[in-house]
């Protein structure tokens, strides 16, 4: 239970459904709850058939052309920091979508699952193993799913301010898990 939640944790942080929200609320705008439920439906199957895909065939991919876990970590460890930083200053607004795809792109795939959750699930799998590393990915990825399911509530509640800073909060623990990775991967090349 134990390896669950050291992969709970971090892909929780990657997943980012609350930093999630302002865009989501945004792209859903307008749209009955009933298409707003289809939308949260289409992304939550699209992001776990993602994530799982790659859990799944990442490692193999990444040994056919010679990428080391400790090459993955530190190119990880280096993606998550300038995304986390990038997502920081962030001001973009939404754009204007296809509806029926909306779920599919960018919802499911890169909002819910993107670089993040991918990079902290292949360093998660060499780490604690598939079991674990597939369960804390479909729970994240359902977890999501129910968050921007209320996303109009959530989003009262907490408010643009509350969003905002809880979704900052979350890009600062994961640009440290960035840098754990990179300074992991460094030491494993350079074990002495």
């Amino acid at each position: 239970m134990t390896t669950f939640w050291l992969c709970f944790v971090p892909l929780f942080v990657a997943v980012d459904v609350i930093g999630t929200l302002p865009l989501f609320v945004g792209l859903t705008e307008g749209l009955p709850d009933e298409r707003v439920r289809k939308v949260v439906v289409q992304s939550v199957i699209t992001a776990m058939i993602a994530a799982l895909l790659f859990v799944l065939v990442g490692p193999a991919f990444l040994s056919s052309v010679g990428i080391t876990v400790a090459d993955f970590m530190i190119a990880g460890g280096i993606l998550l920091l300038v995304f986390s930083i990038g997502d920081m200053h962030s001001t973009a607004k939404p754009q204007q979508v296809d509806v029926d795809s909306l779920g599919i792109v960018p919802v499911g795939v890169p909002l819910i699952t993107g670089p993040a959750v991918l990079t902290t699930s292949i360093l998660l799998l060499n780490q604690y193993g598939l079991i674990a590393t597939a369960a804390a990915v479909i729970t994240n990825i359902v977890l999501a799913g129910f968050v921007l399911a209320g996303s109009r509530h959530v989003y009262r509640v907490l408010g643009k301010t509350g969003t905002k800073a809880l979704s900052k909060l979350a890009n600062i623990v994961l640009a440290a898990i960035g840098v754990m990775m990179i300074r992991r991967g460094v030491f494993a090349c350079f074990p002495q």
